[in-house]
């Protein structure tokens, strides 16, 4: 069974930084493209960042150079979030896919205050 289950969101003021990690299990492997997607409430879900199986990675424009994406031999991949602004509050979801298979994660909830 695939799963991919997010953990690190949190309550962050502004300015801060969290580390998100998504863990991967099942048929899941370094094939696969791997990446964030997040959701404000009352939005559409929004890509934020990708990680090729050879470690190629793109961003958002308005992440980039404030979010950085990365992933390991474990199957883990994670998301650095700096310099961290409010319109960054959202639930932040990560995905995998490989030709026509996507799979997602439930999602970490990332709340930027003041």
């Amino acid at each position: 069974q695939v799963r991919l289950v997010e953990s690190g969101g949190g309550l962050v003021q502004s300015g801060g930084s969290l580390r998100l990690s998504c863990a991967a299990s099942g048929s899941i492997d370094a094939n696969y493209v791997m990446g964030w997607y997040r959701q404000a409430p009352g939005t559409e879900r929004e890509w934020v960042a990708m990680i090729t199986s050879v470690g190629t990675t793109s961003y958002l424009d308005s992440v980039k150079g404030r979010f950085t994406i990365s992933r390991d031999r474990n199957r883990m991949v994670y998301l650095q979030l700096n310099n961290l602004k409010p319109e960054d509050t959202a639930v932040y979801l990560c995905y995998a896919f490989r030709g026509a298979e996507t799979y997602w994660g439930r999602g970490t909830q990332v709340t930027v205050v003041g």
